[in-house]
C-alpha cells in the first residue's frame, strides 16, 4: 500500500503530551503512535468538516499541561506513565485532507495507519466523527483475528443512510465484513438511534454480543472482558456518547445513564490485560460542544492508562 505522508512540520502544532513528534511516518520507530484523522466520511457538505473534525487538536491541547507530569506518580497506574521503561511514545500529527477529494481522504487514512502498524507501533488514533473506526480497521488487513471492542451509545451496524454505506451510523456493519474481524463487542448500547430492528439481529446473527450500560451497571465490567479470549488481538473504538453525558458531556448525541469513567478505564485496563492490543481509536468529540474541557480530559485520561497498562502488563521496556 502507498503511503501518503503526513506532511506537518514540528512548529506546527503540539503533540500528545508534549510527546517527540515523528510526521515522516517511513521512518517511524516507536511502540505507539498518536496520529490524528479529523476528517471521515460525510453524509453531506455540512459534514465534510464537522465539528468533531476540531478534536484532535482540542485533545493535544488539553494533554499539553500533562505533559510536565509523566515522570509523577500515576494513582491510576500505580507509578510513572511508562514504569521507567524507554518505551517509545510519539505523535504523527494529522492526516491531511482535501475537502474536493474525499475518497482519497478515506484513503490516506487507512494508508498511515497502516504504515504505523507496518512500522511495529500500535496506533493510537484521534478522530473525527464516527465513520473513522472502520478506516482504522481496514488498516489491519491481513491479521488473522480481530476482536473489537466498541464503547459506544449506539449500534452504528446501519447498512446505509441515503445511499451512504461508509459514515458514522455504518462503522461497526463495514467492520464486520471485513474477514479479519472476527467479532464485534458492543458496550454501552442505550436509548434509541439509527438502528432498525433489522439492524441488531443482523449484528446479533454475525455472532457479536450487545452489552446495554445497564448491564455492564448490574452485572459489572467482567462480563465485558469474558467475550475476549486470552491472547486476542484487541482493537478498542471509543465514541464519547458511549460515556455518559457527565463524564464525556462534549458530543453531539448525549443520551443519560452511560458507561462511567472507571468502567470505562476498568474495561481497557482488563483488555489490556487480558489480550494484545493492536489499536484504539476515539471518536465523536466536538470540542464546541464540551464544558471546561471536561472530555477531552477523559480522553486523554483513557489513553494514558491504555498505554501505561500494557507497559506493565507485557513487561515492556
Amino acid at each position: 500500500m502507498s503511503l501518503p505522508l503526513v506532511q506537518i512540520s514540528e512548529q506546527d502544532f503540539t503533540s500528545f503530551l508534549r510527546i517527540p513528534i515523528a510526521t515522516n511516518l517511513t521512518k517511524l520507530e516507536a511502540d505507539f503512535a498518536i496520529v490524528g484523522v479529523p476528517f471521515g466520511v460525510p453524509y453531506d457538505m455540512r459534514g465534510v468538516a464537522s465539528g468533531a473534525s476540531e478534536a484532535p487538536v482540542a485533545i493535544r491541547e488539553c494533554s499539553a499541561r500533562y505533559g510536565r507530569f509523566l515522570n509523577h506518580h500515576d494513582f491510576d497506574l500505580g507509578g510513572e506513565f511508562l514504569n521507567g521503561s524507554t518505551v517509545r511514545v510519539v505523535d504523527c500529527g494529522d492526516v491531511p485532507a482535501d475537502p474536493r477529494d474525499l475518497t482519497g481522504n478515506t484513503a490516506r487514512a487507512t494508508a498511515a495507519i497502516r504504515s504505523i502498524i507496518d512500522h511495529g507501533s500500535v496506533p493510537i488514533v484521534l478522530g473525527g466523527d464516527d465513520s473513522i473506526p472502520a478506516l482504522a480497521l481496514k488498516a489491519f488487513e491481513g491479521f488473522d483475528s480481530i476482536h473489537v471492542l466498541q464503547i459506544d451509545a449506539h449500534l452504528d451496524f446501519r447498512d446505509e443512510v441515503d445511499g451512504i454505506r461508509d459514515g458514522y451510523s455504518s462503522p461497526m456493519r463495514r467492520a464486520s465484513e471485513m474477514p479479519w474481524v472476527e467479532k464485534i463487542v458492543h458496550v454501552g448500547l442505550r436509548g434509541v438511534g439509527s438502528a432498525r430492528p433489522a439492524d441488531v439481529a443482523d449484528s446479533k446473527k454475525d455472532g457479536n454480543t450487545l452489552i446495554t450500560a445497564r448491564e455492564v451497571r448490574e452485572k459489572g465490567v467482567e462480563q465485558v472482558l469474558q467475550e475476549f479470549p486470552e491472547a486476542a488481538n484487541i482493537f478498542i473504538a471509543i465514541d464519547c456518547d458511549g460515556l455518559d453525558p457527565s463524564v464525556m458531556p462534549g458530543t453531539s448525541c448525549p443520551m443519560p445513564g452511560g458507561l462511567l469513567f472507571y468502567e470505562v478505564a476498568d474495561i481497557v485496563q482488563g483488555l489490556a490485560r487480558r489480550g494484545k492490543v493492536i489499536g484504539m481509536d476515539v471518536a465523536e468529540y466536538f470540542p464546541s460542544l464540551d464544558i471546561q474541557k471536561v472530555t477531552a480530559l477523559a480522553i486523554v485520561r483513557l489513553i494514558v492508562i491504555l498505554i501505561g497498562t500494557m507497559v506493565r502488563a507485557h513487561g515492556l521496556t
